[in-house]
């Protein structure tokens, strides 16, 4: 994986560097849809160099190299999924945890959308927000 990544980068004229793969491995390696300070976090103690800035920058340079892509789930910051298919998202509303959703077929939808609207569609992201199994039990407990 990461050689793909390394190659991609020097292709397109970045420095491969090891917080730029580490950055990469890391969202690539959760489903947990992590935000930019989330990744700096989880990764300041291996890197006690690299700066915020550095891990926006890098999953800037992922995203335009359609590694990644960016989730605006309604938080205050971006989330970001190194799974780039075309697959809608909920969010919990009580504890922020953000799942992919598969085998949700969103093409009649889309199509709707094109049709009604006459534009050249060139993507789109599903969002849906609720209250997780795990908080739905914990507020069952409390009640």
């Amino acid at each position: 994986m990461d050689i793909c990544v390394t190659s991609l980068l020097r292709d397109k004229g970045f420095k491969v560097t090891p917080q730029r793969l580490a950055i990469y491995s890391a969202l690539a390696a959760t489903k947990s849809h992590p935000s930019a300070e989330m990744i700096y976090n989880d990764l300041q103690p291996l890197y006690p160099t690299m700066s915020l800035a550095t891990v926006y920058k890098t999953i800037e340079i992922l995203k335009e190299l359609s590694l990644v892509q960016v989730l605006n789930v309604g938080e205050d910051s971006f989330r970001y999924d190194a799974d780039t298919t075309n697959h809608p998202h909920v969010r919990c509303m009580t504890c922020g945890r953000v799942d992919d959703l598969y085998g949700v077929d969103s093409s009649d939808f889309v199509g709707q959308v094109a049709a009604q609207t006459e534009y050249a569609l060139q993507g789109q992201q599903f969002y849906f927000y609720g209250v997780c199994p795990a908080c739905q039990g914990k507020a069952a407990a409390v009640s």
